[in-house]
């Protein structure tokens, strides 16, 4: 059984996307230390950089026409797994 919340970073392996990959796994990992399930990184092709949440997609690097950042990311996530919480410095 999957555990939850769940957050999948699809990343292109053709692009060599994979340390930005991280470097927002990473980020979530560390400021979500007893909130999340897991946190996967996910090859894929063609120029793809998808975050998910719980098989709902988050955010997409083509539809946004650039990558996203952490800030954005970490708020995101925080609105739908517990909106009430504070994220200090990334709220700002």
């Amino acid at each position: 059984m999957p555990r939850t919340p769940r957050i999948e970073i699809e990343y292109c392996t053709q692009c060599r996307w994979l340390l930005s990959a991280a470097w927002i796994a990473q980020e979530l990992l560390t400021t979500f230390v007893d909130d999340l399930g897991e946190v996967a990184l996910v090859p894929g092709t063609g120029g793809i950089f998808d975050i998910r949440l719980n098989d709902g997609l988050l955010f997409s690097r083509k539809a946004a026409g650039r990558f996203p950042e952490a800030k954005e990311i970490k708020q995101l996530i925080r609105d739908k797994i517990d909106p009430e919480r504070s994220l200090g410095h990334s709220d700002r």
